[in-house]
């Protein structure tokens, strides 16, 4: 998720990386170990609080409003009519299984949009009017004609259990109140993604499988306002409508880049576009070399460009724990010139995150599992909610960026992260233990549940799913509890306490605690620097003194 940025972003966008950006990637039926669709989210802000969204459906009068409130700001918007029956959601996912995930790039500054729905708005009504793929775009591109779009340039993944599409638009700023658009199916067998930058390049003017689908005046609309002249066939979406810089490439195609690059061949051919700009643009999807699974979708958004050219592990910036993370502001000056941190799939300032795990051959109550997990996706575990959940456990409810609470599951992820950001090659080893303990405790629970609860009655599953949800979220919140208490007491004073596999604390024949480690810095480059900036000050000598 992105913030309104408009002017802001625009003026200087010849360099900047956008600092609050989200991530959606893609695996299309055939493209998955269960044939399963999946897409995945990461809600990235400085200041959004990591909760699980819950709205009940039900039936509504004649008559009946439904207030339309901006996402990001809390703002009201105005008011629509209500559907006359809406469906439960829970998270970005309704309980017939179809999800919907964003990532915003702005766009051209002239286009902000001037109606009342914004782009959160737009995805939370539509899920609670939708139940397929191709429902949830003509309600959303229809929302946007009748009542005009209110954010800037949007790409969203929307999928159900068989189709996966990707719907690009923007609004038409003082001009019109609605929105010029494309939507592209991606293929069964596929994989695709977008973060913060259209991906739709040039499209099928003609389909009759109709697996392509636009507003009709978006070459018209783009030739008015002098973004394009040449032939209809020629026309690229991404080119007339968005701002294709470095920040563009390097900080946002980058990341689909990295998920492409993971698993499927030949990725390197495109590492001229993603830092110059330089021959074709990446493809709008790329089949991977294998199936994917759900452990590979959550594991992809967990990263930090490892092992490729970008690798933030790697360079001086990593400090002297390999630290995978650069704060803001993205970019620096140094003798003039601008140059600019990596930005990763995973980040340090996601509110919250998730991959839909979206099944045909289940009944409709565990159609759609999201798998959820709040701050950084790298820390965190991803807990199961399946869509027939009404409430959100306890630790996952509504909360405050500014109020700590230990029984949250955010501040608890929190503590265990931010403690990881000083000393990260060091912690990491006990954070991955813990978090690979509960993640391999709740893949085994949600497989018993997916062999046992379809023999239940439809009551008795959702309350069953519900219970999934709620001991999961509370196991998950002690433990990293615990997490973050144990890593404090064990990398205390800077020293590394000695501990056996399993996280005790080991002590002496006599009972009293081992003599802590000095594990000292990782990198020799740290103590290279220190020379480098103080001469022989801190040289040890020999004394001869007599």
């Amino acid at each position: 998720m992105i913030k309104k940025i408009f002017a802001a972003a625009l003026s200087i966008a010849a360099s900047v990386v956008p600092a609050l950006a989200c991530t959606s990637l893609i695996a299309a039926k055939g493209a998955t170990a269960d044939n399963s669709v999946m897409i995945t989210y990461a809600a990235d802000s400085h200041n959004l609080y990591g909760e699980l969204y819950t709205k009940p459906g039900g039936k509504h009068a004649p008559g009946t409003m439904r207030q339309v409130v901006d996402w990001d700001s809390n703002k009201p918007l105005g008011e629509i009519p209500e559907a006359e029956e809406t469906y439960s959601r829970v998270g970005n996912m309704n309980e017939h299984g179809l999800a919907i995930t964003e990532s915003t790039w702005g766009g051209r500054e002239e286009l902000a949009g001037t109606g009342i729905i914004d782009y959160g708005s737009l995805i939370y009504i539509t899920l609670e009017r939708a139940k397929t793929a191709r429902e949830a775009l003509k309600i959303m591109t229809d929302l946007i004609d009748k009542y005009g779009y209110a954010s800037s340039g949007e790409s969203f993944s929307i999928a159900d259990p068989d189709e996966a599409w990707i719907l690009e638009l923007i609004g038409k700023g003082k001009a019109d109140k609605g929105a010029v658009w494309v939507a592209r199916r991606i293929p069964d067998g596929y994989i695709s993604g977008h973060a913060n930058h259209p991906r739709i390049h040039k499209f099928p003017l003609k389909d009759k499988n109709k697996e392509t689908i636009y507003s009709p005046d978006v070459i018209k609309f783009a030739r008015q306002q002098g973004y394009f002249d040449g032939k209809d066939e020629d026309f690229d979406f991404s080119k007339a409508y968005a701002v294709t810089d470095f920040g563009a490439l390097r900080g946002c195609d980058a990341r689909v880049w990295a998920y492409f690059n993971k698993f499927a061949p030949g990725m390197d051919a495109y590492l001229p576009w993603i830092d110059r700009a330089e021959g074709e643009p990446m493809p709008l999807w790329v089949k991977p070399s294998r199936p994917l699974t759900d452990t590979d979708m959550k594991w992809m958004m967990r990263d930090h460009f490892e092992d490729t050219p970008y690798d933030m592990t790697k360079d001086v910036g990593a400090g002297p724990y390999a630290v995978p993370y650069r704060w803001r502001p993205m970019t620096f000056k140094v003798d003039g010139k601008e140059y600019t941190h990596e930005r990763a799939i995973a980040t340090q300032q996601t509110g919250f995150s998730l991959v839909a795990q979206l099944r045909g051959d289940l009944p409709e109550s565990m159609r759609g599992l999201l798998w959820f997990g709040t701050d950084d996706a790298n820390t965190c575990v991803y807990l199961p909610i399946f869509c027939s959940v009404k409430e959100a456990p306890a630790q996952l409810a509504k909360g405050d960026v500014n109020t700590f609470s230990w029984d949250s599951n955010f501040w608890v992820n929190n503590v265990v992260a931010n403690q990881a950001y000083n000393r990260y090659s060091q912690m990491i080893p006990d954070i991955r233990r813990v978090q690979k303990q509960l993640e391999d405790s709740i893949a085994t629970d949600v497989k018993v549940a997916i062999e046992q609860i379809p023999e239940f009655d439809p009551e008795l599953q959702a309350t069953l799913t519900q219970d999934l949800a709620d001991i999961w979220a509370k196991k998950a919140t002690d433990a990293y509890r615990h997490l973050g208490e144990f890593l404090f007491v064990k990398f205390m004073d800077g020293n590394m306490k000695k501990t056996d596999a399993d996280g005790n604390f080991m002590k002496s024949e006599h009972g009293t605690p081992l003599y802590p480690d000095f594990p000292g810095y990782d990198d020799e480059r740290y103590f290279q620097n220190i020379v480098r900036e103080t001469g022989d000050r801190l040289r040890v000598r020999e004394i001869n003194y007599k």
